[in-house]
């Protein structure tokens, strides 16, 4: 019964939107004086198609569910609304977020604080990979907004004593089709039982699931939908190829491309973690500053690495999927899918990296003899046939010989960096987080052992 309804809000709200397109601004939305100001100071001059569809609802206090493409000003759309109702109603605990991964949580809390810096609204980021000590406390000084991932909050709501999201008014679930995808069921289920029924919930995502939909029915009341696109999009000055290669050829045609866009900065898409610190080796040996971001590295390089790319001190960024959703690096130029994802639906969030907020960019695929049928079903997802990239092969052929030598280099360093982790590993007896506590208590049980025999 509600189906209807919610199908046919979105098409309602864009009509009026059209004719006053130069007049709106976020003071039209409803947004405060002091967080308009914010906006200015960030330089978001107008809201984009997403903030004027869904603030003016979720200010009026309804759930939504917003589907918009990426780059498209999504935490935005939930941050104003969270913070105008802060603003009204100070609380402690007041808003969380859910985010898939780690680094999009950190994003999120910088636009938040960068937001709410003239109020004075405090935030904590609550991640695996760091320290859980340190988000004990942070949660003890009780920020206005948490945001997490939903392993280490679960992790939080059992184990820190005082710790508990009852009062919680606002509930968001960024790229939430990734949290339900990830296997974070169960755990969204679980914090789902410990937050009150009485709150707002903000589902937001570039592409929805069937998963998505059944939570929706789970954890949101009569739900406004805001889609800005429904169909998968990907964005218009975005151009995208591919290139069809032998698969025993791909690093050669990835130096090539390296060669040839020189000059631009590069995200480059791997499917394991193996094959991103691979291919970086590879890149390095070869004389390129290349960086690699991967759920293998500890949480502090990841963010080194991060930094590292967003200040320009690298040009090539080489990726997991974990860097595939909602990460704004506002300079990339090009997007290589070096492996081809097996979702078609990761392949929106990967090239949704470059051409961000009215920038063009570039997208080049990797189509191997093993692709093909997953090189279609993308194509089929977004509706397009994609231009192939022209390559000159002959070009291409003669790097192969510096090529294959820094594969054989990079394997080398791969093999030894292996066996030095085994190594650590053995030594620490297969426990990476006692290392030191190990360690030490060894130490202080001898020194024990020794008074006990002197006496």
């Amino acid at each position: 019964m509600a189906a209807p309804e919610d199908a046919g809000s979105p098409t309602e709200a864009p009509q009026p939107a059209v004719e006053e397109e130069e007049t709106k601004t976020f003071k039209d939305l409803g947004v405060t004086d002091v967080l308009c100001e914010a906006c200015d100071q960030l330089g978001w001059t107008k809201p984009t198609k997403i903030q004027v569809e869904a603030i003016p609802l979720a200010l009026q206090g309804r759930d939504i569910i917003g589907l918009a493409e990426t780059g498209s000003g999504k935490t935005g759309a939930f941050a104003l609304p969270i913070l105008n109702a802060l603003l009204e109603t100070p609380q402690r605990l007041f808003a969380l977020v859910l985010t898939p991964t780690r680094e999009l949580a950190f994003q999120i809390s910088e636009q938040f604080e960068a937001l709410g810096s003239s109020i004075g609204v405090q935030t904590a980021v609550i991640v695996g990979g760091i320290d859980s000590m340190s988000q004990s406390l942070a949660l003890a000084k009780k920020p206005h907004v948490v945001i997490a991932t939903p392993g280490r909050l679960i992790d939080h709501l059992e184990n820190t004593k005082g710790f508990n999201l009852r009062a919680l008014k606002y509930l968001v679930m960024d790229e939430a089709d990734r949290i339900l995808n990830m296997d974070f069921e169960t755990e969204v289920d679980k914090i789902l039982k410990v937050i009150p029924r009485d709150r707002k919930t903000f589902l937001f995502s570039a592409t929805m699931t069937k998963k998505v939909q059944k939570l929706q029915r789970a954890a949101l009341k009569d739900p406004v939908k805001c889609a800005v696109s429904s169909k998968y999009q990907t964005v218009e000055k975005l151009q995208q190829y591919y290139i069809f290669i032998p698969s025993k050829f791909k690093d050669t045609y990835l130096v090539y491309i390296l060669n040839e866009l020189a000059g631009n900065s590069f995200m480059i898409f791997c499917s394991t973690c193996n094959n991103t610190q691979r291919t970086a080796l590879l890149l390095r040996n070869l004389g390129f500053t290349a960086i690699p971001l991967h759920g293998q590295m500890s949480q502090s390089k990841r963010l080194g690495s991060l930094n590292k790319f967003k200040a320009k001190a690298r040009s090539i960024l080489l990726a997991t999927d974990v860097a595939s959703r909602g990460l704004d690096i506002p300079h990339v130029d090009v997007v290589v899918n070096f492996d081809i994802p097996t979702h078609s639906k990761d392949y929106i969030h990967r090239v949704g990296r470059t051409a961000r907020a009215g920038r063009s960019g570039k997208s080049i695929t990797f189509v191997t003899q093993y692709d093909v049928e997953l090189f279609q079903r993308i194509e089929h997802l977004i509706g397009k046939k994609l231009p192939v990239f022209p390559t000159q092969d002959d070009e291409v052929m003669m790097l192969t010989e510096r090529v294959t030598e820094a594969q054989r280099f990079a394997r080398m360093e791969l093999r030894e960096h292996g066996e030095k982790k085994k190594r650590t590993r053995e030594d620490a007896g297969d426990n990476d987080d006692t290392e030191g506590a190990m360690g030490v208590r060894n130490k202080v049980a001898g020194g024990k052992m020794k008074k006990r025999k002197g006496r």
